[in-house]
């Protein structure tokens, strides 16, 4: 088993120097990095991809809780809180971290400037019940969440992929047209990409195998503002095609790709020069903003037949209508399968009411997507 990865944020530095030291002769921990601020923890988490947060609940500056139900969601992190007090424990655990502990009130010795055994025995105990290793443990197992009012299984392991499935949509399949044995020269073509929890690592795996002359992509990945810029220029340090995100009349070309700013509606907008796209504040639209029904549903007004959508692994059901009318307009339409989604949500809502053209393996979309050019 590779290393479990552990960031430390909290503004003690003894408490980091001494919870550093227990864990260092741990042959299974590595400690990815240490902070004392929310936005270089953001930072070492995109660098590092930890598996296990250690979160003070009082770092100044922070609401803690709001910083968590923006993060988890996008980047699942098993966190344990540590705080002075249990007063928030409720509302951090509701915020979906895994333990909440309280450090002992007198833990430093102002005479010896070193820790207390009570805090040395905190310590102890901090690492003993939030055991980094037995929490991922926990991840590999399916853990079951209630999504509008429908059950969807969340894996944090992928199953190997198996072959392409080509399958018609349940309900209105009939009556879409079809663009399957149609395919779109690259010089017309928009393609638009949908992702919510887990999208970070399925868009990667995706976009990073598109070549730099791949006509223009846009992409709407649900992340509050500022993360989507530190996403963007990493997906543009890995990918062959230019990565930026959105302001409001970037113009499209071949080799871009334009990722939805955080609080921004991401929108396809056409005139005499050509495509170019909005990007602006908005009220939520399916939960959410960017929103993935709003980006399809403007591809879909804007580019129809001549536009390639696609939509992954994601809680709730956003999307899953600006497909439809992408699949209604004549795009050729792609959805993630349910063995290869972290949360099988976004893609089953638009596999349900006939968006999907195509259902497959996440490592088959790119393949699929290109071969749909000319």
């Amino acid at each position: 088993m590779s290393k479990i990865k552990l960031l430390l944020v909290d503004n003690s530095s003894l408490f980091k120097d001494n919870l550093s030291h227990y864990i260092k002769n741990e042959s299974d921990i590595e400690i990815v990095g240490r902070t004392s601020n929310v936005s270089s923890a953001c930072d070492l988490i995109l660098k590092f991809r930890p598996d296990v947060m250690i979160l003070n609940a009082e770092i100044p500056k922070m609401d803690g809780v709001s910083f968590l139900k923006k993060l988890l969601p996008q980047y699942y992190i098993a966190t344990i809180v540590v705080a002075s007090s249990d007063k928030k424990e409720a509302k951090y655990l509701e915020a979906g971290a895994v333990k909440f502990l309280v450090k002992p009130k007198n833990r430093f010795d102002a005479k010896t400037a070193k820790f207390t055994d009570d805090l040395n025995s905190f310590i102890c105990k901090t690492y003993k019940k939030s055991n980094p290793a037995e929490e991922v443990k926990k991840q590999q197992t399916p853990r079951q969440f209630s999504v509008s009012d429908k059950t969807v299984e969340i894996q944090n392991t992928v199953k190997p992929e198996t072959r392409v499935k080509t399958e018609s949509p349940r309900s209105e399949a009939a009556e879409m047209p079809t663009q399957s044995f149609s395919k779109l020269r690259k010089s017309d073509a928009v393609i638009a990409l949908g992702a919510s929890t887990g999208g970070t690592d399925a868009l990667i795996q995706v976009v990073k195998e598109f070549p730099e002359d791949t006509p223009p992509v846009l992409i709407v990945q649900h992340m509050p503002a500022g993360f989507t810029k530190m996403y963007a220029d990493r997906l543009n340090k890995i990918c062959k095609m230019e990565v930026k995100e959105a302001e409001n009349g970037d113009r499209l070309r071949r080799g871009l790709i334009i990722l939805g700013a955080g609080e921004y509606h991401l929108r396809l907008k056409k005139d005499t020069k050509g495509y170019y796209v909005s990007s602006e504040h908005g009220e939520k639209v399916s939960g959410h903003c960017p929103s993935v029904d709003v980006l399809f549903t403007s591809v879909a007004e804007t580019a129809g037949a001549q536009s390639i959508g696609a939509i992954f692994t994601g809680m709730g059901r956003d999307g899953a209508d600006g497909l439809l009318k992408m699949r209604k307009a004549g795009a050729f339409t792609v959805g993630q399968n349910k063995e290869t989604c972290v949360v099988y949500g976004m893609p089953m809502e638009a596999y349900n009411i006939g968006a999907v053209e195509v259902q497959a393996p996440l490592g088959e979309i790119a393949r699929i997507i290109l071969n749909h050019l000319i």
